[in-house]
């Protein structure tokens, strides 16, 4: 039908057609990432597991160590946190957070109402944006349920609700931007794989500012103030130790061998810390407690949250004896210094934060970290410029948005309400009959 030469014309074209096809589906391969089903999958169930670890976990854990007529609104402010993060994260708190950097400082606003965001992956990325967006809302909302522990029995819930948005908006997102997001101390190499700096450093400082603010409960130092409920702060714990696998291995944002790493030494970490906190505990009390070695484990999952993904199980069992060491000292210099952090945020988030981010610096040898004890001595300096700018930054953004809180809805409840409790005169409620 066709000649020679119109035989090799042919041939020529379907060669080049051919080729043209393999070319055009290898640039596309290349350029728009593929969702994962099983990263997708982990990812959303680790979202579940962080939310676990607010409600019921977290009110749990600070419901019980409190007294029966603060137990409710003390569990309400972990509940209202997680509401009060999810509106604001979707209209403007993830897009400062996480939106196209602007000057390494904030994100800019092109995600304001989650515009963009998502069943799409990001560049780069096997999980749909959305998917990202709602494991990030978790991560925000404890952060603010944390903060409560410092102002329990004392604060106005008025105060609370106003104090929790600007302080996640005002604090949370941009250090968040910073490590994370895009910003200069991630670009510098900071290493934090779930949040030591921008969950726990955050938290214990806002809250050290908040009880200095606040001033201490009435009675503190006279009165009992014991733990009403031992129980629900065990089972709280069992539930936060249990979230924190989504917390930790989860992000690494993938079902891959980074999240097994960080499933390990999460669940190593967290032995070591509360064996710790018990050895310290019974040497010097004389007497071991079930409320100890709860402590010592949350101790020990604070210190390793920042290095999960960069260290192997010997260095995340030597991370959180560190972390029940540490922490039972910071929790006794609160009473050797008489400020009123009423559940311990400072001493166990905060310096357990601490903790964890600067042996980040020291044991990191994994995922994509090196640390001093692997070569790169370099990292250790990193990581204290990273805690000193949180230290500093959130110690004096926060003393100012209470400044502003106080001056438009008031802080602290009355003596009378206070000593009838915030069950009653925030809420109109009591927990027992």
């Amino acid at each position: 039908m066709f000649n020679d030469k119109q035989d090799k014309i042919v041939v020529s074209f379907l060669m080049f057609m051919i080729l043209s096809a393999i070319s055009t589906s290898s640039v596309f391969a290349q350029e728009i990432p593929t969702l994962n089903a099983g990263d997708t999958s982990w990812v959303l169930t680790s979202s579940v597991l962080v939310l676990a670890m607010i409600v019921p976990g977290l009110a749990l854990f600070y419901g019980g160590m409190v007294r029966s007529k603060n137990v409710l609104s003390t569990m309400m402010h972990s509940f209202i946190s997680i509401c009060l993060v999810s509106v604001v994260w979707v209209f403007w708190g993830y897009s400062l957070a996480f939106g196209p950097d602007v000057g390494g400082l904030i994100g800019n606003l092109d995600f304001a109402g989650l515009a963009g965001v998502g069943p799409e992956p990001t560049e780069g990325s096997t999980i749909p944006h959305s998917a990202f967006m709602v494991f990030q809302l978790m991560f925000a909302g404890i952060t603010v349920a944390l903060i409560s522990g410092a102002i329990a029995e004392r604060m106005k819930f008025s105060a609370f609700v106003l104090f929790a948005v600007l302080w996640v908006t005002c604090i949370y997102a941009p250090l968040a931007h910073w490590v994370w997001g895009g910003g200069w101390l991630g670009g510098l190499g900071e290493l934090d794989f779930a949040g030591g700096t921008v969950v726990h450093i955050s938290s214990g400082v806002a809250a050290l500012v908040c009880a200095l603010v606040l001033g201490k409960r009435r009675g503190y130092g006279s009165d009992n103030m014991s733990p009403h409920n031992l129980p629900f702060t065990v089972i709280g714990a069992g539930l936060l130790w249990v979230g924190w696998f989504g917390f930790n291995a989860g992000s690494a944002l993938a079902a891959d061998g980074i999240a097994a790493s960080a499933f390990v030494a999460t669940q190593v970490a967290a032995a070591a810390g509360a064996l710790a906190w018990l050895a310290v505990e019974w040497a010097y009390r004389g007497t071991p407690t079930i409320l100890g070695a709860a402590s010592g484990a949350v101790a020990g999952l604070v210190a390793i949250t920042p290095a999960a993904g960069f260290v192997g199980p010997v260095s995340a069992v030597l991370i959180g004896l560190g972390g029940g060491v540490v922490c039972y000292l910071g929790v006794f210099l609160k009473n050797k210094m008489g400020y009123d952090d009423a559940l311990d945020v400072l001493g166990i988030h905060g310096i357990g934060g601490t903790w964890g981010a600067l042996a980040t610096g020291l044991f990191a040898s994994v995922g994509g970290g090196t640390g001093l004890f692997f070569g790169n001595p370099g990292q250790v300096l990193i990581q204290a410029l990273g805690v000193g700018v949180t230290w500093v930054f959130v110690g004096l953004g926060t003393f100012v948005i209470l400044k502003i809180v106080d001056g438009v809805v008031g802080l602290r409840v009355s003596k009378e309400d206070e000593v009838l409790g915030l069950d009653l005169t925030q809420h109109s409620e009591r927990a027992y009959g």
